[in-house]
């Protein structure tokens, strides 16, 4: 897994934020029950566009997507969207 290192967390898109999330097959729900520090506030915010989340939550949020996907399907969705 190329990991959080091989992407700038802070441009990646609210849009590819989603398709991570939904490619990774979790519910924002799911994301609140697997990190206990982000809520699916947070989670719905930064997938609007309407808020970032600090450096470590992004950082977290990534690794869980990311540890349910391949290094191509991160670096197609992260690099298109």
């Amino acid at each position: 897994m190329a990991g959080v290192d091989a992407h700038d967390l802070a441009d990646v898109s609210p849009t590819a934020w989603r398709l991570l999330r939904v490619a990774a097959d979790f519910s924002q729900r799911d994301v609140e029950r697997a990190a206990p520090d982000l809520r699916q506030a947070h989670v719905s915010m930064l997938e609007g566009g309407n808020r970032g989340l600090s450096g470590d939550r992004l950082r977290d949020l990534f690794d869980l997507y990311a540890a349910e996907l391949d290094d191509e399907q991160v670096a197609a969705i992260v690099e298109h969207f």
